[in-house]
């Protein structure tokens, strides 16, 4: 790939990012690196990871408060659409591949950059989604991906940062990969590369260990219109807030864990430990909403989209031609999703236990088996009989 002049390099502050910074000028060439720092709600303070990225040798240091567009654009569509990968992972930490890249591009067009870069290996899925979804973006973009290709060891890489002033990190404690943001936390590496090894409780931030979790449970009234959760228990917030909000209120009773094997893009089976608490909550209220106001075939075409959806995402397609057109079979489909989900949490469940809607397509006196049953039961003879025809002349021309 050829090498550039000047490059936005996505920026967290570690090791291999800030390593990146003097390995691109140095080794390839490059004349000016600006680093970018998104804030998606890492919890981290972000003022000395600037100050770091300048002293390692950056010529600008960008920082981009993207939390609330984080939530309306990229966890809302996903909510809209169910997405939960291999029908388990509400897809917290793939969500925010694709904002920080519309992020580095639109650096990139800010500052007349020719490339921009970041710090994946090859391992992963996260090369994938920046990759391609830059390519979507601006396609005659350079992208680089110096850990990619430089082939040190994380000890070979450390003494290279040390040679141009980048500290060696404080020894960790803690043998985890771990990865933050408002959605949730993804947690990978050490025990847990056994998938045989039960997690211990130390790993968890965002849940609490069920013995932990209150004696009583907590009742929590979802506000959706078309799709979109606008409020809790019937005070309306914003995106932020309510992501929030909705966090402390489940995680408080040990809602949100995912421990699973997955199937990363590359070909390799990774074992991941999710907590999700507002998002995966969110999402099984608004498919329970659906329930009640989706004719039923909609609802049951839109079960193969979501799995097709979520895929993308996972993939790194979220830019793509195939997810706009799902989008907009999506936005069609969430026109009556309005109403109110009311969900029990208790003990690590969160229970659907009440749904109410002015698009309601539930009809009380044709559901009821009491008096006002207004259901004409003669005709469910005829019915049964059109509807079997065609398995009963199979039967009777093939088993005679």
């Amino acid at each position: 790939m050829g090498r550039a002049d000047k490059v936005v390099l996505a920026y967290s502050g570690g090791v291999d990012t800030s390593v990146c910074i003097p390995y691109l000028k140095e080794e390839w060439g490059v004349k000016e690196v600006i680093t970018l720092a998104a804030d998606l709600g890492q919890g981290e303070e972000l003022g000395p990871i600037k100050e770091k990225a300048l002293t390692s040798g950056a010529s600008v240091s960008l920082v981009a408060d993207a939390k609330a567009q984080f939530i309306r654009d990229y966890a809302f569509p996903s909510i809209q659409a169910n997405a939960l990968y291999e029908n388990r992972y509400p897809l917290s930490t793939a969500l925010a591949r694709p904002l920080i890249a519309k992020l580095l591009v639109d650096a990139a067009a800010e500052y007349g950059a020719d490339a921009v870069a970041h710090g994946c290996t090859g391992k992963g899925n996260d090369q994938v989604r920046f990759d391609v979804s830059i390519a979507a973006l601006n396609p005659s973009l350079k992208v680089l991906a110096p850990a990619r290709e430089w082939g040190m060891s994380r000890e070979q890489t450390i003494a290279y940062g040390e040679k141009f002033g980048i500290p060696s990190p404080v020894k960790k404690s803690s043998p985890y990969s771990i990865d933050r943001n408002l959605l949730g936390r993804s947690i990978e590496a050490g025990p847990l590369e056994d998938p045989w090894t039960e997690p211990l409780e130390e790993i968890y931030a965002m849940t609490r260990a069920i013995a932990d979790t209150p004696d009583e449970p907590d009742y929590v009234e979802i506000d959706f219109v078309k799709g979109i959760p606008v409020s809790l228990n019937g005070t309306a917030l914003d995106p932020l807030a309510l992501v929030d909000a909705l966090n402390d209120m489940v995680g408080k009773h040990g809602v949100g864990r995912i421990d699973m094997v997955e199937n990363r893009l590359v070909g390799i089976k990774s074992r991941e430990i999710y907590e999700a608490p507002a998002l995966l909550v969110l999402i099984q209220a608004h498919r329970d909403l659906e329930s009640l106001t989706l004719t039923a075939d909609v609802s049951h075409y839109k079960r193969g989209i979501e799995e097709t959806y979520s895929q993308m995402i996972y993939n790194g397609l979220w830019y793509s031609p195939l997810k706009g057109a799902l989008d907009a079979f999506i936005a069609q489909t969430q026109e009556q999703v309005s109403g109110t989900v009311r969900v029990k949490l208790f003990k690590g469940t969160a229970s659907m236990v009440g749904r109410k809607s002015e698009n309601s397509l539930y009809t009380p006196d044709l559901a009821t088996y009491g008096e006002d049953d207004v259901f004409d039961h003669k005709a469910a003879e005829g019915f049964i009989y059109v509807w079997g025809l065609p398995t009963r002349v199979w039967s009777e021309k093939i088993r005679g």
